[in-house]
């Protein structure tokens, strides 16, 4: 059985997505999706909980839905590239992922250049003149003779990451860019290939989302408790107001002293938005603040989130699904979790699950525990 992969967060899953799916199953292959958990990679709660979103992905046609473990889901794009190559390499065949530049020898070529010595040094002399990583990341590639313009675009960003993890992990997955037009940071949902940025804001507003999403997803969402931001605000200011100046200095993206500016404005600010804007610079981006302030409410410190993480846990499959499972056991990429000590990953996982709940507009109960379904990955 040939599989192809995808890396996802499925916040949530829409029309882009299902058409996707649709193209691999047309390719005849098994549809593999790694998925963020209630926490992605902008640093905020997922608007649906994991299992709504796993659920509705299998209706739409995914066979097996892995969850990409929170530290990989809570890293820049690099590292998040980077562990679910890892994660999929063991049994996918295939990374499918959208690019606005769908060229594989185009993006596989950036790949490459961003991992050659010259770059290093070129990057190191732009970020020297105080340039944030992206801006300077574009201008090195761009005194390299590359064309930098591939990494304006969103799409392209992630699945240069994705080339870049394939080369350097000597994976024998084959990349296959399809073309993803329209940017996931849009503002207004276009009919086709509507944005999740957008599906969140019709979605927390109570306005009319169901155009944009599959039909056999809206059942599945249609009475799902919605999550944001915004709802878990106040215990994000608890925990930030009670960290000692150690809890702060191991954060995950705090070096060059930015430990030292969130502490200082979080003692300071009456607001998240207030601590966020007053930490803010052109060196940082704010997507990256926000993944260092949603890694200190969750207790994720920098040592926590480099870890090599014992596990995938599984959300939810089909017939094929389980068949796939079955052959990624026979041939040693799956484990049993009782084989191997997963006490302080477990604790980091029940930990997320507790806290996910205060971001809904009614707080739920913490308790719920996720003892099953859960295989170690090699």
């Amino acid at each position: 059985m040939v599989a192809a992969g995808i890396i996802c967060e499925y916040n949530p899953l829409h029309l882009g997505h299902q058409k996707q799916i649709d193209y691999l199953k047309q390719e005849n292959l098994a549809v593999v999706c790694l998925m963020s958990g209630n926490f992605v990679q902008r640093g905020h709660p997922a608007i649906f909980d994991k299992m709504t979103r796993a659920e509705a992905a299998v209706r739409c046609g995914a066979d097996l839905v892995l969850e990409l473990p929170v530290t990989a889901a809570l890293s820049s794009a690099e590292g998040f590239a980077a562990k679910g190559v890892q994660i999929l390499s063991s049994f996918c065949d295939v990374l499918c992922f959208g690019a606005e530049d769908a060229d594989t020898d185009h993006l596989a070529g950036i790949a490459k250049a961003l991992l050659s010595e010259e770059f290093k040094s070129a990057l190191r002399l732009q970020l020297d003149q105080g340039l944030s990583f992206p801006a300077a990341r574009q201008a090195a590639l761009t005194a390299m003779g590359m064309d930098s313009n591939i990494l304006e675009k969103p799409n392209n960003i992630l699945a240069v990451e994705y080339c870049k993890a394939i080369l350097q992990q000597g994976s024998k997955m084959q990349p296959l860019p399809i073309t993803r037009n329209g940017s996931y940071h849009d503002l207004q949902a276009d009919p086709k290939e509507p944005s999740a940025t957008a599906l969140r804001a019709l979605i927390q507003q109570g306005l009319d989302w169901h155009n944009y999403i599959p039909t056999p997803a809206i059942p599945r969402f249609q009475d799902a408790a919605v999550h944001s931001l915004a709802f878990g605000e106040n215990a994000i200011l608890a925990r930030l107001r009670t960290m000692t100046d150690g809890d702060f200095e191991a954060l995950p993206y705090g070096s060059e002293g930015l430990w030292r500016k969130l502490m200082h404005a979080a003692r300071t600010e009456a607001s998240l938005d207030g601590i966020l804007s007053a930490t803010k610079s052109k060196r940082y981006t704010r997507t990256r603040l926000d993944r260092m302030v949603m890694c200190g409410f969750l207790g994720i410190t920098r040592e926590i989130l480099e870890a090599p993480v014992p596990y995938t846990r599984v959300l939810a499959f089909n017939d094929t699904g389980r068949e796939l499972l079955k052959q990624a056991r026979k041939c040693g990429a799956f484990i049993n979790a009782g084989e191997i000590r997963t006490e302080d990953y477990q604790q980091l996982e029940d930990r997320c699950g507790d806290l996910y709940g205060l971001f809904a507009e009614i707080p739920e109960a913490p308790g719920r525990t996720e003892k099953e379904r859960v295989y170690c990955h090699r």
